[in-house]
């Protein structure tokens, strides 16, 4: 298969991108190094430094490539930055999302699929039920959270419009190497680059706001399999279990052998409280399950970094 990949010089897309590769795909990467790197791109794969939100030149390039394949994985993915910045996480993620789809359609392929990462992690809000299921009820605390809902409700509609497959995958919290220590987002890297130089990571809020982590590695099973299985679907893709700030801060200062501390700041508008989310429907549908477990997979990420 021909597979364009957005934001394929990012964190989660370059794993994958290496893995289609590897499975001997023709790939096809579109990046604009906003938080992407260079470095990250496979070198077997085809690029094309450009912007989503420039919807000539995504037609262009996919009146090009005519892709058999979409993996729609560039956004803006800052749940904090989206709160200071909305207009910018709206015209990254919602118009940016309806460009991929509009040239996508235009690109003349028949057999056409999209896979889309969607965020499960910030989505459910704050559920009434902990693990979440895909009949949880989104409830969008911020910017960020609402962008990406929207961004499935274009993909239903005009995916059904034009015949085009979709799979979409909300992810919890992925960690993992290439997780940018430096960015606004990714709590292990963060924690495990400043901890690696003697500096105190801040906890916002006390320590015991919750999130679902689940290992790059494992993802990136989840975008193999959803080229063949999973015909216009919404799964989960998480580990299942809630984990505390608190227990990612001692996991990771406990594998580096530091006694350093954290510091407490207040909590950070838009952030969820608590979540852990179901991955039930992805076995079902896609045979996938998560198998790193967090200590193996935070070890993994400290090497990296």
């Amino acid at each position: 298969m021909k597979i364009i990949i957005t934001g394929g010089a990012g964190f989660i897309a370059s794993h994958i991108a290496d893995a289609y590769v590897k499975a001997g795909h023709k790939v096809v990467i579109i990046d604009n190094f906003l938080t992407g790197f260079r470095k990250n791109l496979n070198p077997k794969a085809k690029f094309y430094k450009a912007d989503i939100r420039n919807l000539a030149l995504m037609k262009k390039i996919f009146r090009k490539e005519k892709p058999d394949v979409v993996n729609h994985h560039a956004a803006f993915i800052s749940v904090a930055g989206s709160v200071k910045q909305p207009k910018s996480a709206f015209e990254n993620n919602v118009m940016g999302t309806l460009n991929v789809v509009l040239a996508f359609e235009q690109s003349s392929r028949k057999s056409k699929r999209l896979i889309f990462s969607s965020t499960g992690g910030a989505i459910y809000g704050n559920p009434k039920h902990i693990p979440a299921d895909e009949t949880t009820l989104p409830a969008p605390l911020s910017p960020y959270a609402l962008s990406k809902l929207i961004d499935e409700e274009i993909i239903k509609f005009f995916c059904g419009q034009f015949g085009i497959e979709y799979l979409i995958l909300r992810y919890s919290n992925v960690y993992g190497p290439r997780q940018n220590p430096m960015g606004e987002a990714g709590v292990v890297a963060i924690f495990g680059g400043l901890l690696k130089n003697g500096v105190r990571p801040t906890i916002f809020g006390d320590g015991t706001k919750t999130r679902d982590y689940v290992y790059v590695g494992d993802v990136v099973r989840a975008n193999v399999l959803g080229l063949i299985c999973g015909r216009n679907e919404t799964v989960n893709i998480c580990s299942g279990r809630e984990a505390s700030d608190q227990k990612i801060f001692d996991t990771i200062a406990r594998a580096l052998k530091t006694k350093q501390g954290p510091t407490y700041a207040p909590f950070r508008e838009g952030e969820v409280m608590r979540i852990a989310m179901d991955f039930r429907k992805a076995k079902k549908i896609l045979g996938w399950s998560p198998k790193v477990e967090l200590e193996e997979g935070i070890k993994n990420t400290l090497k990296s970094l």
